[in-house]
């Protein structure tokens, strides 16, 4: 990957994060008070919800950026990177629980049928890229896997040569 290509991708990644700050410092606030005609429950719901799904989002992007790291100084073939992949897959899958409780709070109110499965199809979306994380993850071991061997060999080939 170029040098231009993460420098691009940490700029979508930082202002990505300035915004979810300003949704969370900004919006959240305006939105508890949009919702004052709700009942708390319900307030206290949606106002989680979308504090939670920011963080998910949040959550992403710094364990991207961390792995654009290990890219750039050339380790992201390493054991280590696993626990940054790992995260990604656990922050899209609460993100997808979010969507689908948020489907369901929707569901019984006076919200559109249409709008409620369209926030359950892109639940179904986000498990589907959590599923195409865990693919790549087993890309990740494949390509360690290959390193590996190919150190060993390297290392046999160099004792072999006088």
């Amino acid at each position: 990957m170029g040098k231009t290509t993460i420098v691009i991708l940490r700029v979508v990644i930082a202002v990505a994060l300035l915004g979810s700050l300003a949704v969370q410092v900004l919006i959240v606030p305006l939105l508890w008070l949009d919702l004052a005609n709700e009942e708390l429950w319900g307030r206290i719901a949606l106002v989680s919800i979308v504090v939670l799904g920011v963080g998910t989002l949040q959550v992403f992007g710094v364990c991207v950026w961390m792995l654009l790291t290990k890219v750039r100084r050339g380790s992201i073939f390493s054991e280590s990177s696993f626990r940054y992949v790992n995260v990604i897959i656990g922050a899209i899958l609460v993100a997808t629980l979010l969507t689908w409780v948020l489907a369901a709070l929707l569901a019984p109110g006076s919200m559109a049928p249409g709008i409620v499965a369209l926030i359950g199809g892109a639940g179904v979306v986000l498990a589907g890229m959590a599923l195409l994380v865990v693919v790549m993850k087993a890309l990740l071991r494949q390509a360690i896997d290959r390193e590996v061997e190919a150190r060993a060999l390297r290392a046999e080939l160099d004792d072999e040569v006088i």
